[in-house]
């Protein structure tokens, strides 16, 4: 497969998941003690926070209209990878 590396989308894309990456390779055991304590979101806030508003100044404003990549690799990156972590919500 091809990937068109002038492809807002396919930018937008790849930047979300860079982004979320350092975040889960600086923030290993926070993360799983978020997860075990039902509190990752609220241990990640200042990462999350930076990280997003980086993605929002270096994202074309139509692509992040229309599609919220940051979200989708929060999900893909940083929840899904750790399903095996005991945790109150699975």
């Amino acid at each position: 497969m091809v990937v068109d590396r002038k492809d807002p989308h396919e930018r937008a894309k790849r930047l979300a998941r860079l982004i979320v990456g350092d975040i889960v390779l600086y923030n290993q055991d926070r993360i799983i003690q978020g997860i075990r304590d039902d509190t990752l979101f609220e241990v990640l806030e200042d990462q999350l926070a930076e990280g997003r508003r980086y993605y929002e100044k270096n994202v074309d404003p139509g692509v992040a209209a229309q599609a919220d990549y940051f979200n989708l690799a929060l999900v893909d990156i940083l929840v899904k990878g750790r399903a095996n972590v005991q945790s109150k919500i699975w």
